[in-house]
C-alpha cells in the first residue's frame, strides 16, 4: 500500500475515532454504562496503539488445546521457541518472536509480553528489520482462568489474528461463539489456518476446508482467508508465511484492526440504541401545549378578573357621582388575586390563584405527556425515554414557574382610557348643574316659606330654569353613566383580550423554557448521535 493511501486511511481512522467518541459522549445517561465503557475501552486502546510503533505489526497465534498452535508458530517463525516455552510454568505467558527490535519495547510493554526473542531473518518471510512480531499465546480453552484472560485481552489488542484449528475441533462452538463470531467485523485482519492437514487424505481435507469456510461464512467471516497447513510436514507453511508477509508489507494492519474495532463498537452502540429519528417539535404541538397549560394555570380566571376589574374601575371613574362611591365596598377582582398591583416587584410576587388541584395537575400531565410522545415519535426506545424524561423533569417545575409568569405579566392595569377624564368631568358638571338647580329651588322655597317676595324665575317653554337644571343634571348624569357602562364593557373586553394574549405568551415562554427546550435538546442530541454513529462506521 502506498504511503499516500496509508496517510489517507490513518486520517479517516482519526475522523472515525472522533465520531465514535462524540457518539459515546452524546449517549451518556441514555445508553447503558457498560456499553459506553466498552466503547471507551476501544478508544483508549486505539489511542494507546497509535501512540506506539507504527512500524511494527503484531500477529497473534490463537488456538485450542491440541490444535498444534505452538508447532505452527515454530514452523512459521523458523525457530523452536514454543517448544522451549512448553517447559515454562503452567501459568503460561505470551511469547514474542521479533524481527526488528528497535521500537518494539514500548509496544510489547503495552501488550504485557515479558518473554521476548529477537529472531534471525527467515528467507522470503521476515528480514532483520521487517517490523514483525509473532506472539504464541496460551490455549483459549485452557482450564486456567489466567490463560483464558490473557487470550481474551490479546484478542482485543494484537494487529492480526491467526486462528489455528485442527480437523477434530474446527467446528467447536467455543471458538466460534466466544471469539470468531463477535469479531466478524475484523475479517480484514483475520487469518484461519486448518493445521494437521497431513492427517487427512486429499478429498477429506478439501471437505473439511469447505465445511470450515461455510461455518465461517455463517459467523460473518465469509471473506476471511482459510489455509490448510501441517506444522509437522511443512505442507502449507509457505502459504501461511506469505499471507502474514503480505499483511506486514502493506503496513495497514494496525489501522485496519483499529478501524474494525471502531466499526464493532459503533455497531454495538447502534444495536443498544436502536435506529430512527424523532419526529421533532411541530408548531401545532407547541401551540397545543401552551394552550393546555394556560387553561390549567387558570389563565381564563385571570382574564375574567381583568375584565371585571376594568368594568369596576370604569364605573368608578365615569359613573354617577351620587352612587359611584358605593363601588368602593366591592372588592377589586384583580387585587383579590394579588395581581395588577404597582407596589410589588412582579418577579418576586406570587398570585393568590387557587393551587392546582387534581384536575389541573391531570390536565398538565396529560398535555406534557402528549407533547413529549408526539415529539419523540419514531425515536429508538432509550432515546424516547430520555425525551420523555426531559419533559417530566420540566413538568415538575411548572406550577411555580407558571404562577410567577402570571404574576409578572403586564396586564396594562395602569393604563387609563382617555375618555375617562372627559366623562368624569361631564359627570361632575352635570351634578353641579343639578345641585345648582336644587339650590335655586331651595332659595325660592325658603323665600316663600318666610312670606318674602319671591322673584320671578326665567322659564323656557313654561318650564322654570331651576327645575330644568335639576332634571337636566340628573338626566345627563344617568345618560353618561349608562354610556360609560356600555363603553366600559366594550373596552373591558378589549383589555381582557389583550391580557389573555400577554398571559398566554407568558405561559408559552414558560412552556418553551421548561418543556420545549429540554425536549428539543434531547432530540438534537439524538440527531447528533445518529450522525456521529454514521460517521464512525465504514463508508
Amino acid at each position: 500500500m502506498s504511503r499516500h493511501s496509508l496517510v489517507r486511511e490513518s486520517s479517516q481512522l482519526q475522523l472515525r475515532l472522533e465520531a465514535l467518541n462524540t457518539a459515546r459522549e452524546l449517549a451518556e445517561g441514555v445508553l447503558p454504562d457498560e456499553e459506553l465503557q466498552s466503547v471507551y475501552d476501544v478508544l483508549e486502546r486505539a489511542a494507546s496503539r497509535r501512540s506506539l510503533s507504527a512500524g511494527h505489526t503484531v500477529v497473534g497465534f490463537f488456538g485450542a488445546t491440541g490444535s498444534g498452535k505452538s508447532s505452527l508458530f515454530n514452523a512459521v517463525s523458523g525457530s523452536e521457541l514454543a517448544t522451549a516455552a512448553a517447559r515454562r510454568p503452567t501459568t503460561s505467558e505470551p511469547l514474542a518472536g521479533i524481527w526488528g527490535e528497535d521500537g518494539s519495547g514500548p509496544l510489547l510493554d503495552w501488550l504485557d509480553v515479558k518473554e521476548r526473542h529477537v529472531l534471525p531473518p527467515v528467507s522470503g518471510f521476515a528480514d532483520a528489520d521487517s517490523g514483525l512480531v509473532l506472539l504464541d499465546l496460551p490455549d483459549f480453552d485452557s482450564t486456567r482462568v489466567e490463560n483464558r484472560e490473557i487470550v481474551q485481552r490479546m484478542v482485543g489488542m494484537v494487529d492480526v489474528l491467526v486462528w489455528v484449528m485442527d480437523p477434530q475441533k474446527y467446528a467447536d462452538a467455543a471458538v466460534h461463539n466466544d471469539f470468531l463470531r463477535p469479531m466478524a467485523s475484523h475479517g480484514a485482519v483475520t487469518l484461519v489456518v486448518l493445521n494437521q492437514i497431513d492427517t487427512l487424505n486429499a478429498p477429506d481435507a478439501a471437505a473439511v476446508l469447505g465445511s470450515l469456510e461455510g461455518i465461517l461464512e455463517r459467523d460473518g467471516l465469509g471473506m476471511v482467508r482459510v489455509l490448510g497447513a501441517s506444522a509437522l510436514t511443512g505442507d502449507g507453511v509457505p502459504a501461511v508465511r506469505g499471507a502474514i508477509r503480505n499483511v506486514v508489507a502493506q503496513r495497514a494492519a494496525t489501522t485496519q484492526r483499529l478501524a474494525a474495532d471502531v466499526a464493532k463498537a459503533a455497531t454495538g452502540l447502534s444495536e443498544v440504541s436502536g435506529q430512527g429519528e424523532a419526529r421533532g417539535i411541530k408548531g401545532n404541538a407547541r401551540s397545543r401545549l401552551a394552550s393546555e397549560l394556560a387553561t390549567a394555570a387558570n389563565v381564563p380566571v385571570v382574564v375574567e378578573a381583568v375584565q371585571r376589574s376594568f368594568q369596576r374601575e370604569s364605573a368608578r371613574r365615569t359613573g354617577w357621582p351620587v352612587t359611584r362611591w358605593l363601588l368602593r365596598f366591592r372588592p377589586d377582582p384583580l387585587r383579590r388575586l394579588n395581581l395588577g398591583r404597582s407596589d410589588t416587584r412582579p418577579e418576586l410576587s406570587r398570585t393568590s390563584l387557587p393551587p392546582a388541584g387534581a384536575p389541573e395537575r391531570a390536565r398538565t400531565d396529560a398535555a406534557v405527556r402528549e407533547f413529549a410522545d408526539e415529539a419523540s415519535f419514531g425515536a429508538p426506545g432509550p432515546w424516547r425515554a430520555a425525551i420523555r424524561g426531559a419533559a417530566r423533569d420540566g413538568r415538575d417545575q411548572l406550577p411555580d414557574a407558571l404562577d410567577q409568569a402570571i404574576a409578572g405579566a403586564d396586564l396594562k392595569t395602569a393604563k387609563r382610557p382617555l375618555w375617562w377624564p372627559l366623562f368624569n368631568t361631564l359627570q361632575w358638571l352635570a351634578l353641579l348643574l343639578a345641585v345648582g338647580g336644587l339650590g335655586w329651588l331651595g332659595v325660592l322655597a325658603a323665600l316663600g316659606y318666610f312670606q318674602m317676595p319671591v322673584p320671578e324665575v326665567p322659564r323656557t317653554e313654561g318650564w322654570p330654569w331651576p327645575t330644568l337644571m335639576v332634571a337636566g343634571g340628573v338626566a345627563l348624569g344617568v345618560l353618561l353613566a349608562i354610556t360609560g357602562r356600555i363603553l366600559g364593557g366594550w373596552a373591558a373586553r378589549i383589555r381582557a383580550a389583550g391580557a389573555a394574549k400577554r398571559l398566554k405568551a407568558a405561559v408559552a415562554a414558560v412552556a418553551e423554557q421548561r418543556i420545549v427546550e429540554p425536549v428539543d435538546v434531547e432530540i438534537t442530541r439524538l440527531t447528533a448521535f445518529n450522525a456521529a454513529l454514521k460517521a464512525a462506521r465504514p463508508h
